[in-house]
């Protein structure tokens, strides 16, 4: 059974048996949104009941982390439906089996050692990426466990004083591994490292190389509701075909990684402009709401992310509109409707679906007699939340 998200097909895993003809403008009013990719599926039977997500598989059929998805907002719809599978609402499996994908790889755990600075742990590297460091040892210096607190450690050269000489001279390292295929998909955008969220600063690393450095890294999702007629609605988006990460999956309204030297709150601001096209006359109004984390480890990977959950309730009338060409388009979709589709599929972006659950527990979709309970919410944090 395949658990690598990044090289997995783009098959979907569906829990009901057959599909039906509808047409998501049948349920959803704004036709001009619908997107006509044909769709892949493959059906398996549903994963034994737990509440443990170490004890659950991977779902076999995740969507590739880069090749491009083909499903249509008509599917989308269709497997939504409370029709095809009446009975589950309650059964929190498909929701525990998201929570597993973002929190892959515990048991590899004792190939990373630990990176420090300053005496403080601020990530983790895997021994043989660290290995390849080893010839910039006028930047990384690797030392052997000879007793100490921390056992085997990279750590950076105690030359290095300030945060904007680390910056710059571990950034040139980054640009060399990026020519030697080490770390794909060069960002040009710095996350701060530290300790801990709001701790001081030792430096700014490329965004791109996060997970190979295992630092925490910090982002910002926001939920976009409508209410209508006594019924919650999600505004839901679909990633862009050209996305280099997650190309046509579907994804929240407005979300976005937290570069260095910007406030959550100032990020959802700037990310509704760029992503939605809210007005700051409407986006100064969102929530902070709490947060959700998860640890994931894939190869030399070691994501340690942590995600600030934000709610906006907009007005009925407003439509998004996309202005940096990341997002294909939107549908409003009934936030029951969007639970059935986080169970069920695989059409989210992983990281997404952890928030809407989190949102689901807050407006009262999953309820305290659903067996299970108290462990999924936990399970929302499973990573190192700070």
């Amino acid at each position: 059974m395949a658990s690598n998200v990044q090289h997995l097909t783009q098959t979907i895993r569906l829990s009901f048996p057959s599909l039906h003809n509808f047409k998501a403008s049948d349920a959803f009013t704004n036709k001009s949104l619908i997107t006509t990719f044909p769709v892949r599926f493959s059906f398996h039977s549903s994963a034994k009941l737990t509440t443990s997500i170490r004890s659950l598989p991977v779902a076999t059929a995740s969507i590739s982390y880069r090749s491009s998805c083909t499903f249509t907002w008509d599917d989308v719809v269709r497997v939504s439906q409370p029709e095809y599978s009446p009975d589950d609402s309650s059964d929190l499996r498909g929701y525990f089996e998201k929570i597993k994908i973002c929190n892959r790889g515990s048991e590899m755990q004792s190939e990373f050692f630990p990176f420090i600075i300053e005496d403080q742990v601020v990530g983790y590297t895997h021994n043989r990426f660290a290995s390849r460091l080893r010839k910039y040892d006028d930047v990384f210096i690797y030392s052997e466990n000879n007793g100490g607190r921390f056992g085997s450690h990279l750590k950076l050269n105690s030359k290095l004083k300030t945060a904007d000489e680390r910056t710059r001279v571990v950034g040139e390292v980054i640009k060399c591994l990026a020519e030697e295929e080490l770390i794909p998909g060069i960002r040009n955008e710095l996350y701060p490292v530290t300790s801990t969220f709001g701790s001081p600063i030792f430096f700014s690393l490329e965004r791109a190389a996060a997970p190979y450095f295992g630092i925490k890294a910090y982002g910002v999702h926001m939920n976009g509701y409508v209410e209508k007629d006594g019924r919650k609605f999600l505004w839901i988006g679909k990633r862009s075909q050209v996305k280099p990460t997650y190309p046509g999956m579907l994804d929240h309204l407005v979300a976005g990684g937290l570069p260095h030297g910007i406030a959550c709150g100032e990020n959802i601001i700037k990310e509704c402009e760029e992503e939605a096209g809210i007005p700051r006359s409407i986006s100064n109004r969102a929530r902070p709401v709490g947060a959700v984390s998860y640890m994931d480890i894939n190869g030399f990977s070691y994501k340690r992310d942590v995600l600030f959950c934000y709610d906006l309730k907009l007005p009925e009338d407003f439509v998004p509109k996309n202005q940096d060409g990341e997002v294909e388009s939107f549908q409003l979709i009934p936030v029951a409707h969007v639970a059935n589709v986080i169970r069920r599929t695989e059409f989210f972006k992983p990281n997404c679906s952890l928030v809407i659950i989190d949102f689901l527990f807050r407006h009262g979709y999953i309820c305290p007699e659903y067996f299970g309970y108290l462990d999924l919410l936990q399970n929302l944090r499973s990573g190192d939340c700070s």
